[in-house]
C-alpha cells in the first residue's frame, strides 16, 4: 500500500482539529510565530507545539524553514483552502445557533473608524434600540485598516472601514458590503477668491497649499483625489484631526478635502461642494467574517447601517 508523507496509508481519515487550523490560518495572516502568539494570546512555543501536532494529525508537513523564520508549505495552503469553507460554515452555524438561543437578544461588537461612529453607528444603534431593544451593540473605535485585524482576530463581529483598506473580494475570510459613497468637499478660507466661485473643480485648486495627514488613509485619499484631477497636491501642513485642519484653513494657511460624513465645520471656513461630474468620493464598507452575515444580530446591524447611510454606494 502506498504511504503519504507522514507514513500513514492514503485510506486513513485525517483528524481535522478546528482550533489548530485556526492557529495555522493566523500564522498565514500574521507571518511569524511571534505575531501569531500575540494575536491569539498564546506563547510562541505553544503555537509551534500545536502546529507540530496538527502536522502529525494530518500526516503532511505544514511548515518549512525560511532563514530564521518559517513559511507554510504547499500542503498547508491546500489544507487552509478547504478549511476556509469550514470556518465560513461554522460562522453560519454559530450565527444561527445564537439566534435560536437568544431570540431577539444578543450582542454585536462593531469596530468603526472615527467619523463613522457619530455619523453611522450611533444613528444605527438608536434605531435598533427602538426596533430591537434586547439587541446590544458594543462599539470600538479603530483605524480603518485596524478594523479588519480586529475582525480577523474575532475581537469584533462587524468592521466599518473604507474600501481603500478592504481585503480583496477574493479573500475567503470576509464578506464585504458597500454602504455608501461619501462625497469629499473642499474647505476654503472664508476670504478665498474661489470661496463663492460657481462650479468649483478640484483642478482649480492645483496651485494651492494643501493640508492633510502625513500618513494613513486621509493622506492617501487626498493624494489620490488630486492626482485623479490631474495634479499632485503640495502638502504645506500636516494634521490628523479636523479641528486642527479647519483651524489652519481658517487662518489662510491652505485648503483641505473634508469628507461630508465628518460634518466638519469651522468659523472662518467655507465648505464647498465640488462640481458633480468631477466630485471625488471615499467609499465606506462594512465587513463581517464570511458566513456571519446570516446571523440575526449582525444582519440587523447591517440593515440599520444601510437605513441610516445618507448616500447610497455608487454603482
Amino acid at each position: 500500500m502506498h504511504a503519504n508523507h507522514g507514513g500513514e496509508p492514503f485510506g486513513r481519515r485525517h483528524d481535522w482539529d478546528i482550533k489548530k487550523l485556526h492557529i495555522l490560518r493566523t500564522l498565514r495572516d500574521r507571518g511569524t510565530v511571534t505575531a501569531t502568539a500575540e494575536a491569539l494570546l498564546m506563547t510562541p512555543s505553544a503555537v509551534s507545539q500545536q502546529l507540530t501536532n496538527l502536522a502529525k494529525q494530518l500526516g503532511v508537513p505544514l511548515l518549512e524553514a525560511d532563514g530564521r523564520r518559517v513559511r507554510l508549505t504547499d500542503a498547508a495552503h491546500l489544507v487552509l483552502r478547504h478549511a476556509e469553507a469550514v470556518f465560513a460554515q461554522l460562522e453560519r452555524a454559530d450565527a444561527e445557533l445564537a439566534g435560536y438561543l437568544r431570540g431577539e437578544a444578543g450582542q454585536v461588537r462593531v469596530g468603526a473608524f472615527s467619523t463613522a461612529v457619530p455619523a453611522l453607528v450611533v444613528p444605527a444603534v438608536l434605531r435598533l434600540r427602538r426596533s430591537h431593544p434586547a439587541l446590544e451593540v458594543r462599539v470600538r473605535e479603530a483605524e480603518a485598516a485596524e478594523a479588519y485585524e480586529l475582525l480577523s482576530a474575532g475581537a469584533v463581529d462587524l468592521a466599518l472601514s473604507l474600501a481603500a483598506h478592504a481585503p480583496s473580494a477574493r479573500d475567503p475570510r470576509f464578506t464585504v458590503v458597500p454602504l455608501l459613497a461619501d462625497p469629499l468637499d473642499v474647505a476654503l478660507p472664508a476670504d478665498h477668491p474661489l470661496a463663492s466661485s460657481p462650479g468649483l473643480r478640484l483642478a482649480d485648486l492645483a496651485g494651492e497649499p494643501w493640508i492633510f495627514g502625513g500618513s494613513g488613509p486621509w493622506s492617501q485619499i487626498t493624494t489620490a483625489a488630486c492626482e485623479a484631477a490631474g495634479f499632485v497636491p503640495e502638502q504645506a501642513h500636516s494634521a490628523a484631526g479636523w479641528t486642527a485642519i479647519l483651524s489652519m484653513v481658517a487662518g489662510g494657511m491652505g485648503v483641505a478635502l473634508v469628507p461630508r460624513l465628518a460634518g466638519a465645520r469651522g468659523e472662518g471656513v467655507v465648505m464647498r461642494e465640488l462640481a458633480a461630474d468631477r466630485r471625488p468620493y471615499r467609499h465606506v464598507v462594512a465587513a463581517v467574517r464570511r458566513g456571519a452575515e446570516g446571523g440575526a444580530g449582525v444582519g440587523r446591524v447591517l440593515s440599520a447601517l444601510r437605513e441610516v447611510s445618507p448616500t447610497p454606494p455608487l454603482p
